[in-house]
């Protein structure tokens, strides 16, 4: 099986996936009703009483928010590859002559795609609250990359629950962790400010050295050693994940 035929059935794959999101707009809506909600709620009720130097709260907290947006939004890859599972189409794409990683690809670019669209929407209400960057062009490029590293870490995590689970409920449940995680990490609050073994949890977990980065960036600072151990935590979920996902994928169909 060539590259340019993997590329070209994925590309034809992830057509169809996108049709299925464009169609129903509102999982895309849904996946940043949730973050804004919790934007709006730490802003304008927890944020007053929360000290994080001379930041406004808003710049503090969005990075976190970010991250909660592509958590949410990953259950609706498993959602949608466990419904594929289900009604039997899968079965179908085996017997034609196509590349069978290119069908996980297809439901993993899709993810990408749908979760920056969401991004965008967070960014632009958090700049009506006020949300403020000096980043350049670079830093925001940063950022971008630091997103989009991170949607396809976690995507490939939901394609190994989706591939797993027997329930509608299985297949999106696994994502709760993944959006708790944020609150134990500095997005919210200062680490310093955490109980001993809670604050050495979140000092040492991958979401805080991702939130720090992406503040900085967004503050137009220097990242310093932050940004290559977010770096470091993504690119390892992804390879763990992705092989883990075609081992699954392999044992299931083979």
């Amino acid at each position: 099986m060539t590259t340019t035929h993997l590329l070209a059935d994925t590309a034809v794959l992830t057509g169809r996936t996108m049709r299925h999101v464009t169609r129903s707009l509102d999982t895309v809506i849904t996946t940043a009703i949730m973050p804004v909600g919790i934007m709006l709620l730490f802003v304008y009720v927890f944020g007053g009483a929360i000290d994080t130097g001379t930041a406004s709260y808003i710049d503090y907290m969005l990075p976190g928010i970010l991250l909660i947006t592509i958590a949410s939004g990953i259950s609706y890859t498993s959602y949608r590859l466990f419904m594929d599972l289900k009604s039997g189409i899968f079965e179908r794409f085996q017997s034609l002559p196509i590349a069978g990683s290119s069908v996980l690809w297809a439901h993993v670019l899709t993810s990408v795609l749908a979760n920056m669209v969401s991004l965008v929407v967070v960014v632009a209400v958090a700049l009506l609250m006020g949300f403020r960057t000096g980043a350049g062009v670079l830093d925001w490029l940063a950022v971008t990359g630091i997103l989009v590293l991170f949607t396809l870490a976690l995507t490939w995590i939901a394609v190994i629950a989706g591939l797993s689970a027997h329930t509608i409920e299985g297949a999106s449940v696994f994502a709760y962790p993944l959006i708790f995680l944020p609150f134990v990490s500095s997005a919210f609050v200062p680490t310093a400010t955490m109980p001993g073994p809670v604050a050495w949890f979140a000092e040492h977990q991958p979401v805080t050295s991702i939130v720090d980065s992406i503040r900085a960036l967004f503050a137009g600072e220097s990242v310093g050693a932050d940004i290559w151990i977010a770096l470091a935590w993504c690119v390892g979920i992804l390879a763990a994940a992705s092989v883990g996902a075609m081992v699954v994928y392999r044992r299931r169909f083979r």
